[in-house]
């Protein structure tokens, strides 16, 4: 979808594209930065997996290249954990220009949040709707909801609805329509803080119910990729006989760094820490690799379903199926 977007996008504002088709740290780890400075790039499209994957390097292989020719950093596909958009807006945008934060969806036909160059930006904020986007954020029973964690909704229709699944109408209307009648339910977490901000913080069909509180998996995978060990991390929740569910993570460790019960003890009591004793992980596994599909989404159902030892589903969009036995050997 981004493709064609970018096509007649940049055709219609009389811009120029860039494509590079390739991985991101061949022939050397600052090819992307090579490539801004080489094509006087302005808007550089990314996803905060791309940044977790070369921030370990550095700010070195940024600060060899020329970036002025930055206008913003525009970015989709993933939620953004603090530590790599911060690294992102000091390192690659100098602390001056924005992360240009975007979320929709292919049955959206475009976006529902954006970030824009009119207002004041928090790491990992939106500023709000895109044009024409009636959205909210809702509780459980269709209520509005500020500073805290519902339901992203969508309340009038817009161009590019999906007015339905080939041949399967109920399919199509228990996905999007009868959650919460008379309002699109896109199946996204959302808050909106004090000042308006809108974040995404995961799809809620990955939601973990621990206790009675939910809690997006976003949310924990921000605090364990914080660690200094750690390259990046998924959250799932598995069954409890009283609480509902517990957290498990399954984090990738950095380069050079080895698993260890010191290190595993320090992640869970950072959780902890930060989330309160109640929401303490049952336990965070090592693992090399996690499952992702081709455009580098974390593949959060994947996960529970190979922990838990249940069907795994469609997984026609997986990357790599050989990541599904890694999460069944995660240690």
């Amino acid at each position: 979808m981004m493709g064609p977007w970018l096509v007649f996008g940049a055709l219609l504002n009389g811009a120029t594209m860039v494509f590079y088709d390739g991985a991101p740290d061949y022939p050397d780890i600052d090819r992307v930065w090579a490539l801004v400075e080489r094509h006087h790039i302005t808007h550089l499209g990314i996803s905060p997996t791309l940044i977790r994957s070369l921030k370990p390097h550095g700010a070195d292989p940024v600060q060899r290249h020329d970036l002025s020719s930055l206008r913003a950093v525009a970015s989709t596909g993933s939620p953004w954990d603090p530590e790599s958009w911060l690294w992102t807006f000091h390192t690659v945008l100098n602390s001056e220009k924005p992360i240009l934060n975007y979320s929709g969806g292919t049955e959206i036909s475009g976006g529902i949040l954006c970030g824009d160059f009119f207002r004041p930006l928090k790491p990992c904020a939106f500023s709000g709707p895109v044009v024409g986007m009636d959205a909210d954020v809702v509780d459980e029973i269709g209520n509005p909801v500020r500073g805290a964690v519902g339901e992203l909704i969508i309340r009038q229709p817009w161009i590019g609805m999906t007015r339905g699944f080939w041949q399967d109408r109920e399919r199509y209307l228990d996905t999007y329509w009868r959650k919460l009648p008379g309002v699109w339910v896109h199946g996204d977490f959302a808050a909106i803080d004090e000042d308006g901000l809108w974040y995404i913080l995961g799809r809620s069909d990955d939601t973990i119910k621990v206790g009675g509180k939910r809690l997006g998996p976003a949310e924990v995978e921000a605090i364990l990729n914080s660690h200094p060990a750690v390259k990046e991390s998924a959250v799932i929740g598995a069954p409890h006989p009283v609480k509902d569910q517990e957290v498990v993570g399954f984090v990738v460790l950095r380069a050079g760094v080895e698993p260890s019960e010191t290190l595993r003890a320090a992640l869970i009591d950072l959780v902890t820490a930060e989330l309160g004793k109640p929401l303490k992980p049952r336990t965070v596994l090592f693992v090399t690799a996690l499952p992702k599909t081709r455009n580098a989404k974390v593949m959060h159902r994947v996960i529970r379903a190979a922990y838990l030892d249940l069907p795994l589903g469609d997984l026609s969009s997986l990357e790599n199926a050989g990541t599904v036995e890694v999460i069944r050997q995660a240690q």
